[in-house]
């Protein structure tokens, strides 16, 4: 099943959640360099970083949404999809809190900001693991026929080499 939301024969989703699982892990990195350093500089990048991946994960789900959206009513990818979904909304909650007990004083954050940010990695890890579920078990998001010689998606021919009607 193709996803819903697409850019140049790709679905955009897959293409944006790599900005917040990138910058999560190491916004939460730059805390604990900051615990075992005790300096400021760590614990100011990754207020930023924080900020950055809470803006970019929100962009990420909207697209994740409308692909939801375009799942059979009733099956596991969308019962799936919901739990992925789901998850992410706590993941970036979970910053979000984490960023708002930061803003008086992003080069100190408390200790429960910072395990904030760590457990909401820990669900984020969990969010992707279904994410995968749903591409590489259920293969939502990748085109009917696909194969290792289907033709270049900009192509106008579907992915299994049929002729396009």
């Amino acid at each position: 099943m193709a996803g819903k939301a697409n850019l140049l024969g790709h679905p955009i989703h897959p293409m944006l959640i790599a900005f917040p699982l990138g910058i999560f892990p190491i916004a939460v990195l730059f805390d604990i360099l900051y615990l075992v350093k005790k300096n400021g500089y760590w614990a100011g990048f990754s207020f930023w970083l924080i900020a950055i991946g809470i803006v970019s994960g929100l962009i990420a789900a909207l697209f994740g949404f409308i692909d939801w959206l375009g799942l059979q009513n009733g099956t596991r990818a969308k019962r799936i999809g919901l739990w992925h979904g789901g998850i992410n909304v706590v993941v970036v909650a979970l910053f979000a809190i984490s960023w708002l007990m930061r803003r008086a004083t992003p080069d100190a954050p408390s200790f429960g900001a910072i395990v904030l940010g760590i457990a909401a990695l820990v669900f984020a890890l969990v969010a992707a693991w279904l994410g995968g579920e749903l591409v590489y078990r259920m293969s939502v998001g990748v085109d009917e026929g696909a194969h290792v010689n289907s033709p270049n998606s900009l192509s106008n021919r579907p992915a299994s080499g049929q002729a396009s009607k």
